[in-house]
């Protein structure tokens, strides 16, 4: 059974990052660097947990107000876990050679998401069981994936800016904000915002997504080279 709780923690991150890794039509990122930026996800969980549970003490919850969840949700759950995130995309692939179009900021983004995500689904599951997995596979996995490639949309462009701050500053604070609400409402008592808020959150943050990964993709430097180069091949076959 355990080993069945495990495989279902890890298969949803895998499949996202292979989904987005394939997506990347034009000019494929080395398997080292993104290894590197999943496991740099997958142990970056650590310190985050830490920040938050430091966080938790110091401004505990009492009476709960509308201001405490909207704090808890988007700036210590929401924001810690995107600053985090957007630091390993940062210190471990932004300045790399093979950071060399705006998609990349989206794949390198999603794989530190997946390895977050996995960590973070190899706790929650191993803990809940077997139907904490599953809603995981549907809920928490696919929103993390969202998160980042809202995030790396902005990373991308902003890596072949001259003013790369603002597009850096857009990428994190779109992030927070997608992942902030996602928290906030799945944290509500009342089932209806539960239902509705969260769920429209998600579904807003992955369409969003497609849009994203449908603009890069298509404005790719690749593109053409690429679409010429299998002409060529095809000719001469």
């Amino acid at each position: 059974m355990e080993l069945t709780l495990i495989g279902l923690a890890i298969a949803p991150g895998a499949a996202i990052a292979l989904y987005v890794y394939f997506r990347d039509k034009y000019e494929k990122e080395p398997l080292s660097l993104l290894l590197k930026t999943f496991f740099a996800g997958f142990f970056i969980v650590i310190p985050a947990a830490l920040i938050e549970s430091m966080l938790f003490e110091l401004f505990p919850a009492g009476n709960a107000n509308l201001l405490y969840d909207v704090i808890h949700n988007f700036l210590f759950i929401g924001f810690t876990e995107e600053a985090f995130k957007f630091f390993c995309v940062y210190a471990v692939a932004y300045a790399s050679a093979d950071f060399n179009e705006p998609f990349d900021g989206i794949t390198y983004a999603v794989m530190v998401s997946m390895g977050f995500a996995t960590s973070e689904n190899l706790m929650y599951v191993m803990d809940g069981g077997f139907h904490v997995a599953v809603m995981r596979v549907f809920t928490a996995v696919p929103a993390h994936a969202s998160f980042a490639v809202l995030m790396g949309y902005f990373v991308g462009l902003a890596k072949f800016r001259n003013d790369h701050m603002p597009y850096l500053i857009i990428g994190l604070a779109i992030a927070t904000i997608f992942h902030g609400a996602y928290d906030f409402f799945l944290s509500s008592d009342a089932f209806e915002l539960i239902a509705l808020g969260a769920l429209v959150s998600l579904v807003v943050g992955i369409r969003l997504s497609f849009k994203a990964m449908k603009i890069l993709s298509e404005n790719s430097p690749f593109r053409y080279s690429t679409i010429i180069l299998r002409q060529r091949t095809a000719d001469h076959l």
